[in-house]
């Protein structure tokens, strides 16, 4: 009976643990939902009165207190696609190598150590050092590459960690019963192991996405300037681009009272144009993942 009733009391106290654990996963879940929540509503009821045809597709005008926002879009859109494309390839190719090629030890070890640490630097480290080796050493200036190379470079442990992850998630029978076909190990990564991880590697680009549309330290030294009205024309263009419009207007601008409304209504078509893109990204995953 002791016996007996000892389970029952471990039983118990393990279902006890367990419920308690799931609860607090759930408040937190909650809580960021919430917080959520809230910032959109914020923005929404603060600047949808700011949003129309003109401020969608005009340039600013009057000292930035009137008309729209255009280049900032387009310049926002160029250096999140540019700092995608470059740190896509170069992190997916990273991240096979360390899964797939390359044999533990402390060469090994010592990479992953220098990507952790590389995910923990502050965005202005990112945006002095664009400034000092893309912007002035390769002298590039202040445009649209320079900001897309300097946002590659902050996105890059991200897309690493997320696609070595996904990497690790493919089953090793995948790729026996590859090689047991005769496959060499390129074409079982290739043909195999990457269709099988895409998923998981379109989740480390949602994030790096987000962050890159989302930093003002880096772009500020490296690609966007206060105002200029014309649309890039080539990557080696200075720009406009929202986080830093938002950052003019509420610090820096001659008539900030007077500028409040557009300062939210940025706020909001960046939070919208971030939320799309992503939207977009996990459509795609979602019916990658149908097809597997």
């Amino acid at each position: 009976m002791n016996g007996i009733n000892h389970k029952e009391g471990v039983t118990f106290r393990r279902r006890l643990t367990q419920g308690t654990m799931f609860n607090l996963f759930r408040i937190a879940a909650g809580i960021n939902g919430a917080a959520l929540l809230v910032v959109v509503y914020f923005l929404v009821a603060r600047g949808w009165r700011a949003i129309n045809w003109t401020f969608l597709t005009q340039p600013p005008m009057d000292s930035m207190t009137k008309g729209g926002i255009l280049p900032c879009i387009i310049g926002t859109l160029c250096l999140s696609v540019g700092a995608i494309v470059v740190a896509l390839p170069i992190g997916v190719a990273s991240a096979i190598y360390l899964n797939e090629y390359a044999r533990p030890g402390r060469i090994v070890r010592i990479i992953r150590l220098g990507i952790n640490n590389l995910a923990g630097v502050p965005s202005v480290v990112f945006g002095l050092f664009g400034l000092a080796f893309f912007v002035v050493y390769l002298g590039m200036g202040v445009s649209i590459l320079a900001g897309s190379l300097t946002l590659g470079a902050m996105t890059l442990p991200v897309i690493i960690g997320s696609t070595e992850e996904a990497l690790r998630g493919v089953p090793d029978t995948y790729r026996e019963a590859s090689f047991g076909l005769g496959a060499t190990k390129w074409q079982t990564i290739r043909s195999v192991v990457l269709p099988a991880a895409l998923p998981g590697i379109l989740t480390g680009t949602i994030l790096g996405l987000s962050r890159a549309a989302g930093e003002t330290a880096p772009i500020m030294f490296t690609a966007a300037v206060f105002f200029t009205p014309s649309l890039p024309t080539s990557i080696f263009d200075e720009i406009m681009a929202l986080p830093y419009h938002i950052y003019v207007l509420a610090t820096a601008g001659t008539e900030i009272e007077a500028t409040r409304p557009l300062q939210y209504g940025t706020a909001l078509v960046l939070i919208v144009l971030v939320l799309g893109l992503n939207l977009i990204a996990i459509i795609y995953r979602s019916r990658l993942r149908k097809k597997r």
